[in-house]
This record gives C-alpha cells, structure tokens and sequence, in this order.
C-alpha cells in the first residue's frame, strides 16, 4: 500500500540555523533518503517552495477565487513529502518515525485511494 508522509516544519527555522546545522540536517535527510531507497519503499519525494509562493483555488457561490498564499495560516508548514509503498500502517509508521522532521516538526502518514486504472 502506498502512503504519503506529509513533513509539516517551520519553514522560518532553516534560516535560523547555523552553517553547520544546516549541513547536518542536509545529511540527515539525504541518509533518509537513501536507506528508504534501499529498502525499496521510495516512490518519490521532493521539497516544496515556501508557503508564501502557493497560490489557492476555491469556489465560493460558483465563482472560481484564486487566492496569494497558503490555504491556512498555521505554525507549521508543508515543506515536502515522501511517498512510501509499504506493506501496512505499521510499517509506513515506523519509516515517518525515522524521518528527520519528527525532530523538528511532524509527519502526517496517509494511505493513498486505490483506484482502479
């Protein structure tokens, strides 16, 4: 089954970081990266712009509105994701448990809708 591990950190945080910090954060997740690689679980994965680049659709009364900025303002942010194929929730948990974010932010871990093609 396959699932997103949504990582939700403070998007201000990077820059607070020292050189140092930084690159060792790099490592972390690039370490990440490469033992799900191994395992043969990863499906894909990638970092997003910062939350002031989204732009938000809606429709309200049957008028599309499009809107600068993310969908909610909150303290954490969506700064990427890794889509995971796993055989249950349990393990798909216990890979977010091992991601670098845990440590300064949360993994948000949902199982994907099967649809059929």
């Amino acid at each position: 089954m396959q699932y997103l591990l949504m990582l939700y950190v403070n998007e201000t945080g990077w820059t607070k970081l020292s050189n140092a910090e930084q690159e060792q954060g790099v490592a972390a997740y690039t370490a990440y990266t490469e033992a799900l690689t191994k395992a043969g679980v990863l499906k894909g994965a990638n970092r997003l712009q910062p939350s002031a680049s989204a732009t938000t659709v809606r429709s309200t009364n049957g008028k599309t509105q499009v809107l600068d900025g993310p969908y909610v303002d909150s303290k954490e942010q969506l700064g990427g994701y890794y889509l995971i194929d796993a055989p249950d929730l349990d393990a798909a948990l216990s890979w977010a448990a091992r991601c670098p974010a845990v440590g300064h932010g949360v993994v948000e871990v949902r199982p994907l809708w099967v649809t059929s093609a």
